[in-house]
């Protein structure tokens, strides 16, 4: 991947020459211990070891311009603290992929639900902000609960976001995302069994930085950027970055001509930096986005083993789009979603005298969701239905990091607290009762309110060490210790409507009969535990294996349960046992990186979401035990210094190990299914890759040409927990590429064409049970062309 220190983007963005390892190691040596971030836990002692306080140092020493840096002709060092102690990503035992913030801006990848084109084994199921989830290597797809958190852990400038939801913002003024793989806990804040998403924001800087962007294209697409760094004072440096997307959506509804699947989105950050000296620093974050969108508008996919749903629509005069390939439906009420979230954290580190350093980060975040869905009818059977949600996080943690020596140890303690109000609710209209073929007045003109309430305290104390046992060997060990108390309520009021007796009456209460599950409470405690060794076998290949146990606590359904009564709404704690054996080289005199590794996870009480057609609701629960192995291939090749090229392939084979009461396909007429040994884990490809090159032509001392391409292929895979044959998700593969030209100096352009999606190819990123057996899906994006300006003045 194209990645180079922001030192070296300083130096070559203003046409300095590129300075030797050697010359910039002999500098950093007299002025390391200045180097605040060098001193976290020090670097990894051995052939290498003045690689990371060199390009630490250095990369604290200027501004950070997001201008894309000219290509190098050699691998760029790749720097990282995901072990909270800054270090080269290929010195980590650990399968890692690392993302700036140029490679996101050249492949036009400022959506979380695209990142998927870029990283390895990950899937991005998106509907709306609320129905989004990440998975790594299968495990993770379990969208829209709020009592559950993901089995892939987010996290945004050290701070731990709980809902996948929170990540639906357009990327602005990234720094760095990188990706773990596996199950994570003895350094993150909260335990995750499939893998951590660790997103990192550019710092103020003490350099006067500013930048503006403008982009336009197909479908309405307008978006604007803007960042401004300042210095304040010796101290003191301050930045804002500010963003607004338009965009007028990409499926055509034929009820009104209007087109659906876009809105407006739009947020800023502002930081302060203070640092009064090299033994303190206080970075402070604010940040608030919004969208006011129709997002969340599915497509009718097909109409499942019956074609029931078909012949109801017709029966009270319905037109559902039935060709997914029109990109085209039918809504008579249309879909909206509204988004507010926010937060502020402050990040303090002290570093003390031949005493390591101290790293408190406290952090308070709001998450409030309200959305409008359409039945997917043009005629007026159900009105509105959904879920809201209003979420509030409070995350404290303290850590403490050892100097540099024979051990680095990093231990301390973590704190989060969560309260969250939802309310699932359902509007009728006089048409329900003959859609679904209810006793007549049952249905019809009926609204219904199920509010419900959680409350989360969680507790946590870990440590990891690594014995640098010799020149060439690390050994690891972390342990981690979990505690958390989960409350929650959950009521539904009695249905509003007219009144019914009779048969009426009862299929009215059946489906919408007043409620009220009582406090429940759910008390568990999860350790996580890691043990790995890395051998350097030469000073540029690394060999390493790890086992780990990684747990994610129960979840709570707010729910109205069914016949299964309160009980069921609790769901038992997720628990990973995994093992890693890889290899990361850098070979042909940093000419090209070469990275392997295998890997097989089994995890135990798998949490996921079913459909229960009967109350035609989703719920959680614990869908058996899961096992994940394969091999995965990273590769970036630098055959001349005008072309870079990058892979990524992944081979999976995930299963059901034991699944004896899953839910069946409606095409399977039986109360419970067992999906023992099959391959029918929900949006889990088993192959996937992600091919890119990066060519550029000076054009003068000035300016040069460049084109950036990739080509993305996922393998089919089942849509839905049920695994029926009518929700499988076709494979399907994503060619993108754009072309442009920039200068370099104080006042330096880039314009920029693109197009994603290049061949317009029809995909489905993910499948959702719908009414009678029925399928529907969402589509990506189809071909989009545009063009980008951006200014650094």
């Amino acid at each position: 991947m194209f990645y180079a220190s922001a030192a070296q983007h300083k130096t070559r963005r203003h046409g300095a020459p590129a300075v030797s390892r050697t010359t910039i190691a002999a500098a950093a040596m007299m002025m390391c211990a200045g180097c605040v971030w060098a001193q976290e836990s020090g670097p990894n002692p051995g052939p290498n070891a003045a690689v990371a306080p060199v390009l630490v140092a250095a990369a604290d020493a200027g501004p950070d311009p997001a201008a894309t840096q000219p290509l190098s002709d050699t691998i760029q060092t790749v720097l990282v603290s995901t072990r909270r102690r800054v270090e080269s990503a290929q010195s980590v035992p650990t399968p890692m992929t690392v993302l700036n913030g140029d490679e996101l801006e050249a492949n036009r990848v400022y959506r979380a639900q695209d990142l998927q084109q870029l990283l390895p084994s990950t899937t991005i199921n998106y509907v709306h902000a609320r129905q989004m989830s990440f998975a790594v290597r299968g495990l993770g797809n379990n969208p829209a609960s709020d009592g559950l958190e993901g089995s892939v852990g987010l996290y945004l400038d050290n701070v731990y976001l709980a809902r996948p939801g929170m990540a639906a913002f357009d990327a602005l003024d990234i720094e760095q995302l990188e990706l773990l793989r596996g199950p994570q806990g003895t350094l993150f804040g909260k335990n995750t069994t499939a893998g951590v998403v660790n997103i990192s924001s550019r710092k103020p800087t003490h350099d006067v930085e500013s930048q503006a962007e403008l982009s336009a294209g197909s479908y309405g697409y307008v978006q604007g950027k803007l960042v401004l760094n300042r210095p304040v004072t010796d101290a003191l440096a301050a930045r804002l970055s500010v963003y607004r997307t338009q965009d007028d959506g990409y499926i055509r509804n034929r009820y009104n001509g209007t087109r659906v699947q876009g809105g407006l989105r739009q947020g800023l950050r502002a930081q302060a930096l203070y640092e009064p000296g090299k033994d303190f620093s206080l970075r402070v974050i604010a940040d608030y986005n919004e969208e006011d969108s129709n997002n969340g508008t599915l497509i009718f996919y097909n109409a499942g083993a019956t074609g029931k749903y078909l012949a109801q629509a017709a029966l009270v005069g319905g037109h559902p789009v039935t060709d997914p390939e029109d990109r085209a439906v039918t809504l008579d009420n249309g879909s909206h979603v509204n988004v507010h979230q926010g937060g502020v954290s402050a990040e303090a580190n002290w570093n003390l005298a031949n005493a390591g350093r101290i790293t408190s980060i406290s952090a308070w975040r709001t998450w409030n969701f309200v959305p409008h869905n359409d039945d997917g009818l043009d005629v007026p059977v159900t009105l509105n239905v959904g879920q809201s949600a209003k979420h509030r996080q409070f995350t404290q943690e303290l850590r403490w990091g050892s100097s540099p020596g024979a051990v680095d140890t990093v231990a301390g303690a973590y704190y989060y607290y969560q309260e969250l109000e939802n309310n699932a609710f359902a509007v009728n209209g006089p048409l329900a009762d003959r859609f679904n073929g209810n006793p007549a007045g049952a249905w019809n003109d009926v609204t219904s309110n199920s509010p419900g309430t959680l409350r989360v305290n969680s507790y946590a104390l870990f440590g990891q060490a690594t014995w640098h046992a010799t020149d060439r060997w690390d050994l690891t060990a972390g342990l981690r210790g979990t505690y958390e108390d989960k409350r929650v309520r959950v009521i539904r009021y009695a249905p509003v409507g007219p009144t019914v007796t009779g048969p009426a009456l009862t299929v009215r209460n059946a489906r919408y009969g007043a409620y009220d599950s009582g406090p429940l409470a759910l008390h568990q405690s999860s350790p996580s535990a890691l043990l790995s060794a890395g051998y350097k076998a030469w000073d540029d290949v690394l060999l390493y294996a790890s086992l780990s146990h990684g747990e994610k606590s129960g979840g709570i359904n707010l729910q109205v349960p069914g016949a299964a009564g309160a009980a069921s709404l609790l769901v038992g704690a997720e628990r990973a046992n995994a093992a890693e054996l890889g290899v990361k080289s850098t070979l042909l005199s940093r000419r090209l990186q070469l990275n392997a590794n295998l890997f097989a996870t089994v995890v135990h009480g798998y949490q996921s979401n079913a459909y229960d057609p009967a109350t035609r609701t989703s719920y959680l629960t614990n869908a058996g035990d899961v096992r994940t192995r394969g091999i995965e291939f990273e590769a970036l090749a630098i055959p001349v210094r005008t072309l870079h090229i990058q892979a990524n392939v992944s081979f999976n084979d995930p299963r059901y190990l034991t699944y004896k009461n899953a839910p069946c396909a409606p095409e399977v007429n039986a109360v419970s299914c067992d999906l023992s040994g099959r391959d029918a884990l929900v949006n889990a490809p088993r192959r996937t890759a992600n091919v890119g090159a990066r060519w550029e032509l000076p054009l003068d001392d000035v300016w040069r040409a460049y084109v950036n391409g990739n080509v993305s292929y996922r393998s089919s895979t089942y849509g839905t927990l049920d695994a029926s044959k009518y929700s499988r998700i076709p494979a399907y593969g994503l060619a993108n590429l754009s072309a442009g030209v920039r200068s370099n100096g104080e006042h330096a352009w880039d314009v920029q064409l693109w197009a994603r999606n290049l061949f317009d190819r029809q995909y489905y990123t993910s499948m959702w049970n719908g009414t009678f057996g029925s399928y529907n899906a969402v589509i990506g994006t189809p071909r989009t062309i545009g063009a980008t300006a951006r200014l650094d003045f």
